[in-house]
């Protein structure tokens, strides 16, 4: 099953009790933090999460672009956070920080930017509930897909099922209408969408459309046949 989990980076972030009800038919709400060191913006952070958390049923789907997220990481699953991501280029213990994520109760995910490769973390793959490959650079919402990134995709998908794991594969950045078969036939089974949602007329169905067009993606892929 495709889920896919709008990005408020790209809502009105005055609006944002508003903007998560209007798609309250998504699996998950990405939040993306952004400390202005470990990319060059600058987001929200834990009383925004917190006050998110209580304005939605949808669970928060949290994309730390932050230095220090072994410090950080706990206190956004206190804040309400259902899965936490951290980055593999900034965490400094990632098997402890993963294995502390489960611990308070949330998924734990990490994430690559383009030019990490996943091989060097193969053998990590069993602490975490979910991998994300980035398919822009992170910082910046808006970004055109870096088609560069499928065969990335391919090879983290041929690495999960060759150990047999349940383990969601995340992507993130330029998924639309144009971009998400492609990712979902590469192995992806999870869809960070962003503007395709919210700078659509009708949020909700943006999201129901985008579905659609995964599982149909999903349904004729090899990876999935073989699963």
């Amino acid at each position: 099953m495709a889920l896919i989990n709008p990005s408020i980076l790209s809502a009105d972030f005055a609006r944002l009790a508003e903007e998560a009800k209007a798609v309250e038919g998504a699996d998950w709400l990405h939040v993306d933090v952004m400390d202005n060191h470990f990319v060059p913006n600058l987001t929200l952070g834990v009383p925004v999460v917190e006050s998110l958390s209580r304005a939605t049923d949808t669970p928060l789907d949290l994309h730390l672009m932050i230095e220090d997220p072994d410090r950080w990481a706990p206190q956004y699953i206190e804040a309400g956070a259902g899965s936490v991501t951290f980055h593999a280029e900034a965490a400094a213990a990632p098997v402890r920080l993963a294995r502390e994520i489960r611990a308070k109760g949330a998924r734990a995910s990490m994430a690559l930017k383009p030019a990490t490769p996943i091989e060097p973390y193969e053998d990590l793959l069993p602490e975490l509930d979910m991998l994300l490959i980035m398919t822009v650079e992170p910082g910046f919402g808006g970004q055109a897909f870096l088609d560069i990134m499928l065969p990335k995709i391919r090879r983290t998908r041929e690495l999960i099922s060759r150990h047999g794991l349940e383990l969601w594969l995340q992507v993130d950045g330029g998924v639309s209408d144009a971009t998400i078969e492609r990712c979902a036939e590469a192995g992806a089974d999870v869809f960070v969408a962003g503007s395709a949602v919210y700078g659509a007329d009708d949020p909700a169905k943006a999201v129901r459309d985008l579905r659609e067009k995964a599982e149909a993606a999903t349904a004729g892929a090899g990876w999935a046949c073989a699963h």
